[in-house]
């Protein structure tokens, strides 16, 4: 698969075209060592890590059968990181009962110095609708770190309703879900 091959592609009507592609290991390692290891991410936890550190985590990923990652795009232009993975054989197994379409989902905004009024937000509406585009998915399923208010209030504005706290080995996290039918609620009332 090329990395120029578009996966999904949603145009918000304020702040124009968003894509997704395949991620490449080695292309986009030094793209990603800048946004993981800035102290904006530092929800990611990977402020410390070596720009081989990122090439082996992606490359990790490339490899796994049950997780995936994708360069978010806008305008074009390199924007934001999304990852898709199966809940129910990675980051939550045995701490909460998987249905059938579960699919869990990480994002990660690229730092800016000139930050754009709902860009975030219109980041998460185009990664949830391309996890809906997949008529499989049934649920997403989240699990942020309890701490990270700004992620639950985006969380929240695309239909996630939270179920509690859960301990993972790396950090307390708020178990979230959202339907598709929570998500298309959530994106007709107009809040996006």
């Amino acid at each position: 698969m090329s990395t120029t091959e578009l996966l999904f592609t949603r145009t918000d009507p304020a702040l124009g075209d968003f894509a997704l592609r395949p991620l490449d290991p080695f292309s986009d390692a030094q793209l990603l060592h800048g946004w993981v290891t800035h102290p904006k991410a530092a929800f990611w936890m990977m402020g410390d890590a070596s720009l081989p550190d990122v090439e082996r985590e992606y490359m990790r990923i490339a490899a796994a059968e049950h997780h995936e990652a994708f360069i978010g795009l806008h305008d074009g232009r390199p924007a934001f990181l999304m990852e898709k993975y199966d809940p129910s054989r990675l980051e939550l197994v045995g701490l909460y009962v998987a249905r059938p379409g579960d699919v869990g989902m990480h994002f990660l905004v690229a730092p800016s110095d000139t930050p754009v009024h709902g860009f975030t937000r219109a980041v998460i509406t185009t990664v949830m609708a391309a996890l809906f585009a997949d008529p499989a998915t049934r649920r997403v399923v989240v699990e942020p770190d309890v701490r990270n208010t700004a992620v639950h209030a985006l969380n929240e504005a695309v239909g996630f309703t939270a179920e509690g706290p859960v301990r993972k080995p790396e950090k307390e996290a708020l178990l979230s879900f959202c339907t598709r039918e929570q998500f298309e609620a959530a994106t007709r009332e107009g809040s996006i």
